[in-house]
């Protein structure tokens, strides 16, 4: 660095699923000192590889990412799990002057990791399963009406099919004893420095729907229906888990459940992969100091090294 007190910059590459940041996170360990480190929800998932779109062994040899393959698929991990690790990860990358190259499209990670996150307790596995027991019995609707008589802006924000976030915020109030959006209204620890941030994306809404539908079926032609049945000959598995909602995953075991056919599972899973990248680019199109980038654009590469080199001179 030019400035021998200034501590190097971090590198943030977001995007739609299928949109490239991956191949342009390899470009950047080809002409930086950097670490990268993954920020993306499924590949935090051991035995998760082809359904997750996970860099092969080979790659992640050459490129190795953190925070890929670090907890079992029946755990749990929050955002607030991603920020105490990435944080500890990218101060580490800095102080030995190296350049933390984040890269991933779980936005919420993002956003918590560069604006603060609130201080939420951790997830309490006994209070969880209470909560999908009254959910079994009495339905969401019941549980969605005990999150507004104790947290009405929360119950006001999440709707009532949303069984992973209405379970969360009530969790967090028979938790701590204080509601979501109290705990929300705290923001801790966050990035500080100069943050470099990127996104990508194609030209057109319909070339990103193609290249979702071509990696989908590609990950059918490596063997994903197999990766699935692995998955659900486990026990302890099941199909409300984060890790089994994951995209893909979840069209996947219902079909192998026998909840519809072969070419349902695929329409669905495609199409549950494309609204994911419709949230994502909405999450974004409103992201301050955002630069944009075009997938399959030559000039990506330098357009990022010359704000780096930009950085480095002052």
């Amino acid at each position: 660095m030019g400035n021998t007190n200034q501590q190097p910059p971090v590198i943030c590459i977001m995007g739609p699923t299928a949109s490239g940041k991956t191949d342009l996170a390899f470009g950047l360990s080809e002409h930086l000192p950097c670490d990268i480190i993954s920020v993306d929800s499924a590949l935090i998932y051991k035995t998760m590889d082809i359904g997750s779109a996970k860099p092969t062994k080979a790659e992640l040899s050459k490129y190795p990412h953190a925070l890929v393959d670090i907890i079992d698929p029946v755990e749990s991990y929050s955002a607030a799990d991603f920020c105490r690790d990435a944080m500890a990860l990218i101060n580490e990358s800095r102080k030995k002057g190296r350049i933390p190259v984040l890269v991933g499209g779980t936005m919420m990670y993002f956003k918590s990791l560069i604006e603060g996150i609130s201080p939420l307790p951790a997830a309490d596995g006994d209070i969880r399963a209470v909560i999908e027991q009254d959910a079994e019995q009495h339905g969401w609707h019941y549980i969605h009406q005990l999150l507004a008589d104790v947290d009405p802006t929360s119950a006001q924000r999440i709707n009532e099919n949303d069984s992973q976030r209405l379970t969360r915020a009530l969790e967090v109030y028979r938790v701590s004893g204080k509601t979501l959006t109290e705990l929300q209204a705290i923001k801790g620890e966050h990035l500080t420095g100069d943050i470099l941030q990127f996104a990508i994306t194609t030209k057109k809404r319909s070339e990103l729907h193609d290249r979702i539908e071509l990696r989908y079926n590609i990950m059918l032609e490596q063997g994903f229906k197999n990766e699935v049945e692995q998955l659900m000959q486990r026990d302890d598995l099941h199909e409300n888990l984060p890790s089994i909602r994951c995209v893909g995953y979840r069209q996947m075991w219902q079909h192998l459940s026998g909840e519809f056919d072969w070419d349902e599972m695929v329409f669905r899973g495609v199409c549950a992969t494309r609204q994911l990248a419709k949230r994502q680019l909405t999450w974004l199109r409103s992201w301050p100091n955002l630069n944009w980038l075009t997938t399959g654009d030559d000039s990506n590469l330098s357009k990022i090294l010359s704000q780096v080199a930009e950085i480095e001179k002052n």
